[in-house]
């Protein structure tokens, strides 16, 4: 009995103190490493996307009309307007993360429940944008094999599609648990951890907006 007692405490002591010897909790540390990782990913994309950037010998292209020697005439790709919608919902997702986050840390459940739904929703808007400029794009003739700037934008945006697919299907998880009761203030890190994540693919696309749809 004694030693179900001493196996029990030794549990809950492992459970309550996982800090590494930087001070952060282990899990927190694994997904910064995670998010460095990523930015190194990520910086390699952009860069790509910024070295063959202008160098397409056939349309469509980005910004400007362009007419094939057979005399098929391409209008500009991109859908700016849109893409702006759904990088502001993005930009705002990041608050409303954080004020879910508030309410998981204060042990205020209706707070937590409509702010990380918020997020969700925005989340789900911006991969119903790509979705759609994807399906636009290849009904206008631009694939990942039309050129130059199909494969770059297609695989950079493609992948960061991907990374918020992942984040909304993460948030999501911790929204069902919000709901089961099962998130209380102690366990609140689980949504900041997710919350990271979600920053990072916000800070990313704040970096890939310009560079895509505003440079000429």
């Amino acid at each position: 009995m004694a030693d179900t007692a001493h196996a029990a405490h030794v549990g809950a002591h492992l459970e309550t103190h996982s800090e590494t010897s930087t001070g952060l909790d282990s899990r927190k540390l694994a997904i910064w490493t995670f998010i460095g990782s990523e930015c190194l990913f990520f910086a390699s994309l952009i860069g790509t996307y910024l070295v063959y950037r202008g160098r397409s010998l056939v349309g469509p292209f980005p910004h400007e009309e362009w007419v094939s020697p057979a005399g098929v005439h391409f209008e500009p790709i991109l859908e700016i307007k849109l893409v702006t919608v759904g990088t502001a919902l993005l930009l705002f997702s990041s608050l409303f993360v954080v004020l879910a986050l508030n309410g998981a840390q204060r042990g205020r459940r209706g707070q937590l429940l409509t702010w990380l739904g918020m997020t969700i929703l925005c989340g789900m808007f911006f991969i119903g944008m790509q979705v759609y400029e994807f399906t636009h794009f290849v009904h206008k003739g631009l694939t990942i094999k039309t050129n130059l700037f199909g494969a770059s934008f297609f695989t950079l945006t493609g992948f960061h599609g991907t990374h918020v697919t992942i984040g909304v299907i993460w948030l999501i998880t911790v929204f069902i648990l919000a709901l089961r009761r099962k998130l209380p203030p102690e366990k609140a890190l689980n949504l900041e951890i997710a919350a990271l994540y979600w920053h990072f693919v916000d800070v990313v696309w704040v970096v890939i907006f310009p560079v895509v749809y505003l440079m000429k």
